[in-house]
């Protein structure tokens, strides 16, 4: 178990670039030897390089578990192929088709934002296979950028309110606490990525950010 900070092609959003999915760590296909070498030492997991439609900003466009995965519509047929080898897919269409920013996930539950219609935010939870809500963080709408969960914990944007707290721990089963990253950003979600062994948070983030991220997702 362990933590530490890095950047991912040069910036410090490394939850916008790395999207862990169950036991698969997706990174872009054109990070270098050196830095997949380094995450692959790190998280100790299976790595799959690849891009969605031609991007590299895997964390905003693909989010999933073990059981499925919701993808964005700029996904290729030849992404979607690759894809569906590691699980169930839902394609979310154009105009709420980030996928890593509006789902939050992990094997026990999933958080939707409200901008995704109620029956997509249910054909989500069908295909990740665990119940889904659809819930602000913080009176804002872009989940996946304010909370990063794995299986022990979840870790939220700092002005979350306490009813919303309180449905996003009980949908993930999970406790919850607050926290920032790279010295103050409270957008969680996208300056860490974490699996439940390890965590990789963006460049300069301080000593007691990391710390709370340590507590928060279980990783000590």
């Amino acid at each position: 178990m362990g933590i530490s900070t890095g950047d991912i092609l040069g910036h410090p959003q490394v939850g916008v670039y790395l999207s862990i999915v169950g036991d698969v760590l997706f990174y872009p296909s054109s990070l270098d030897k050196n830095a997949v070498e380094e995450l692959s030492k790190s998280f100790d997991m299976e790595m799959y390089p690849t891009l969605v439609g031609g991007s590299a900003l895997l964390g905003s466009l693909i989010r999933g578990n073990k059981k499925g995965i919701a993808v964005a519509d700029i996904a290729t047929e030849a992404d979607l192929d690759v894809l569906t080898s590691f699980g169930d897919l839902v394609i979310m269409e154009s105009g709420v088709n980030a996928a890593g920013n509006l789902v939050v996930c992990n094997e026990k539950g999933a958080i939707v934002s409200p901008v995704i219609p109620g029956p997509g935010a249910e054909m989500i939870g069908e295909v990740l296979g665990v119940e889904s809500i659809r819930c602000k963080v913080a009176n804002h709408e872009t989940v996946g950028s304010l909370l990063v969960t794995n299986n022990k914990g979840v870790l939220a944007h700092p002005d979350i309110s306490a009813e919303e707290a309180d449905r996003i721990s009980k949908t993930l089963q999970v406790p919850l606490m607050v926290g920032t990253v790279c010295f103050g950003s409270p957008y969680v979600g996208a300056g860490c990525v974490a699996s439940d062994k390890y965590a990789l948070v963006g460049d300069g983030s301080t000593g007691p950010e990391l710390n709370r991220i340590e507590d928060a997702l279980g990783l000590i």
